[in-house]
This record gives C-alpha cells, structure tokens and sequence, in this order.
C-alpha cells in the first residue's frame, strides 16, 4: 500500500507543476513567474516551496550558494499520483465518476482521445498477460 500523501492546495499545485517543468530552479524564477502570472509575493512563494519540501513533493539542495528546488518525482510519476490521489480523495476510489466526465467532456482534443485508446489497449494487453 502507497503512503498517503499530504493534500495539495490549488497555489501549490500550480507551482509544484511550473517546478517540475523547470527543474532546477531557485526560488527567485519560482517567485517571478508567481508575481507574474497570479500576483503572489515572492515571501508567500518561499512560504509555499518549503510547505512543498515538507509534504516530499520537492527536494533542495545548494548550487554555488544558492538553493535550488526540484520535484522528487518525474512529472508524469507526479501527475499520476495526484490524480489517484483524486480518485481516492473525492471519488472514493471509484473510477467511474472519473470515466463518465471523460465522456462527456468537449474539451477533449482527437489526440487526447488517441491517447486514452492506447491507455486503454494497454490495460487490456496488461491484463490478458496475468
């Protein structure tokens, strides 16, 4: 069983995935693209990365006498994580809430639904080999 994992707020997340996208970078280019794109002070931002780096989502370590941060995972490791996070957390492990919205929903490209075939084809191939 995978150890639970602190919840994360929607600020978090959102630096979480510029880090991941970024990685190394120091809490300078964090605190940047923050003030720029959602208007939080480069104090919060810090306040934020160190919150990050004790839930384990990030690592630091110094460079030249700077802090640098990183995720612990790589990206989509992450990403999968948060979302059966989701799953667990708000639909109470069933995916089926999950499933019907990605029916339903008009946001998803040709290439998102050639995507979700291929996982799906996965799956099946996975479990015709057990």
């Amino acid at each position: 069983m995978r150890e639970p994992r602190k919840s994360l707020g929607q600020k978090e997340l959102e630096l979480l995935r510029f880090i991941a996208d970024h990685q190394p970078v120091t809490v300078r280019e964090v605190a940047d693209h923050a003030a720029r794109t959602a208007g939080i002070a480069r104090t919060t931002v810090l306040t934020m990365m160190e919150r990050l780096r004790r839930k384990r989502f990030l690592d630091r370590r110094r460079i030249d006498g700077v802090f640098v941060y990183g995720s612990r995972l790589p990206k989509g490791e992450l990403m999968r994580g948060l979302v059966q996070d989701f799953v667990d957390r708000v639909l109470g492990g069933s995916l089926g809430p999950f499933v019907a919205y990605l029916a339903s929903a008009e946001s998803l490209s040709e290439a998102d639904l050639v995507d979700l075939g291929k996982l799906v084809d996965d799956l099946e191939t996975q479990r015709g080999e057990e």
